[in-house]
């Protein structure tokens, strides 16, 4: 458990007039980014390269975690991102507006999309995939580059394509419909068009007022 406390320098973001907050008993390198409502738990590391963004919606880590290098974690308004207690996410890992309960095991180069749910020390092996809407049992684990899919989780080996997409079609249309909310019934070309002009309109509105806080304001 890491008991140092904030290290000076590390780049924290107010976005939407929301500001990061981390325990003083918590530690985030220099090089992390917080941006917006990110709360860091008592004894929790975020370590070099990471990012942690609240794109509108919050990102809570709990107590005595560990964030590795270059992981990314992100929340949207419609999918906060909530840890729990005794969580690793890996070096490189990838999670977006997703539950993780307590004593979660997110190894490298993992993933855990919108909408999905890690119960109690699940755990998703090197370079696996927890899909949209995912709902993973408690004590369940996902082999090395899997791919979990439904509610409860059904695993399938990357290979097992046409099995992964009927199950990410099942959570509100697919991939887009369910993270953009854009129409499920039109074509791939229209999906992306209406997506990337949502998103890019958002991200513009949402991040010209954002504000680099000074060392002097973070937290002793």
């Amino acid at each position: 458990m890491c008991r140092a406390r904030v290290h000076i320098g590390q780049m924290k973001i107010r976005h939407l007039d929301m500001a990061p907050a981390v325990h003083p008993e918590a530690y985030v390198a220099p090089s992390a980014v917080l941006s917006g409502e990110v709360r860091i738990g008592r004894g929790s590391c975020v370590m070099h390269g990471a990012v942690l963004a609240a794109e509108g919606g919050p990102v809570e880590i709990g107590a005595n975690c560990v964030i590795m290098e270059n992981a990314v974690l992100r929340a949207t308004p419609r999918h906060p991102l909530i840890m729990g207690d005794h969580v690793l996410a890996g070096p490189h890992s990838h999670l977006t507006g997703c539950g993780i309960a307590d004593e979660v095991f997110i190894a490298t180069g993992a993933r855990v999309f919108s909408g999905a749910h890690m119960g109690r020390a699940s755990s998703v092996a090197l370079g696996g995939t927890v899909h949209i809407g995912c709902i993973v049992p408690e004590l369940t684990r996902i082999p090395i580059g899997w791919v979990a899919v439904g509610d409860p989780a059904r695993m399938y080996p990357p290979g097992e394509v046409e099995a992964i997409r009927a199950g990410i079609a099942e959570v509100g249309g697919g991939f887009l419909p369910f993270v953009f909310g854009i129409d499920e019934a039109a074509d791939r070309r229209e999906q992306m068009q209406a997506a990337l002009q949502r998103y890019t309109a958002a991200i513009a509105r949402q991040h010209r007022q954002d504000e680099v806080i000074p060392d002097s304001a973070a937290d002793r």
